[in-house]
C-alpha cells in the first residue's frame, strides 16, 4: 500500500502519518505540503494507491485543489480528510470526484475503515454526514461538476487561474504557452461550461467555494 498525505500543517501530517502506519504497518507514506508539490510527487511516483487530501490549505480556493489533483491523476482515488464537516461540503466534495470524506475530528477506527473501503472501490462517508440530496439545477444545465469533468487537464488549470483573477498574459506566462493558446482554452471553457464571459465563469463556479455553498443553501 502506497499513500500520499497532502496537508500544509506539519503536525497534522505527522499525526496522520502515524495513524496510517499504526493501522497499516506495511504502508509506504509520502507527504506533500501543497497541491503543486503533491502533483510533482504523484507525477514522479507511479505506485501511489490513494491520496489523503486536506481541503483548506494556503493558496487554495475552495475545491480547486481537489479538482486539480483529480483532473491530472484520475486513476488515483482521493480521500478528503478535512476540518470542514458540513454535509453540504461533503456532498460537493464527492460530486467533484472525492472517493470519501473523513472529518479531522474522527477517530483512528473511522480513518482505517475509510482507507480500506476506498481502496476496495467503495465511497466512504461517516454515518450521518451524507446529508440530504441537493436540489436539481434550476437553469436546466448539468451540475457544474459534470461540466468541469469535460475539461482537459490544461483547461482545468486555465479555469483555476481565471478564478484567481489572472489575465490571459499572466496565464500564458505561468503555463509557458502563447496568448493564442490561452485564448483557445478560454473559448473551450466557455463552450463546455455553457457561459459567454469570464465573469460568468466565476459566477458558475461559485459553488467551488465553501462560503458560497453554505450561505446559499442556508438562505434557500
Amino acid at each position: 500500500m502506497h499513500l500520499m498525505i497532502v496537508d500544509d500543517h506539519p503536525l497534522f501530517r505527522e499525526a496522520l502519518t502515524s495513524a496510517v502506519r499504526l493501522a497499516f504497518p506495511a504502508a509506504a507514506v509520502e507527504e506533500a505540503d501543497g497541491i503543486d508539490s503533491a502533483c510533482a510527487a504523484l507525477s514522479r511516483l507511479r505506485s501511489v494507491d490513494l491520496t489523503l487530501l486536506d481541503l483548506t490549505m494556503r493558496g487554495v480556493n475552495g475545491f480547486d485543489g481537489l479538482i486539480a489533483i483529480r483532473t491530472r491523476f484520475p486513476r488515483i482515488p482521493i480521500l478528503v480528510v478535512s476540518g470542514l464537516d458540513d454535509p453540504r461540503i461533503v456532498r460537493e466534495a464527492l460530486s467533484h470526484g472525492a472517493a470519501g470524506f473523513v472529518p479531522k475530528a474522527a477517530g483512528k477506527a473511522v480513518l482505517t475503515r475509510a482507507i480500506t473501503d476506498v481502496l476496495n472501490g467503495s465511497i466512504f462517508v461517516p454515518e450521518g454526514m451524507g446529508g440530504p440530496e441537493g436540489e436539481a439545477p434550476r437553469s436546466g444545465k448539468p451540475p457544474i461538476a459534470e461540466r468541469i469533468a469535460e475539461l482537459t487537464p490544461q483547461q482545468v488549470r486555465v479555469l483555476l487561474m481565471i478564478r484567481q483573477g489572472k489575465l490571459n498574459k499572466q496565464i500564458a506566462h505561468e503555463l509557458g504557452v502563447g496568448d493564442s493558446t490561452v485564448k483557445a482554452h478560454v473559448s473551450e471553457i466557455l463552450r463546455k461550461l455553457g457561459v459567454i464571459s469570464r465573469t460568468q465563469i466565476v459566477i458558475e463556479t461559485a459553488n467551488l467555494d465553501y462560503e458560497h455553498i453554505l450561505s446559499e443553501q442556508s438562505s434557500g
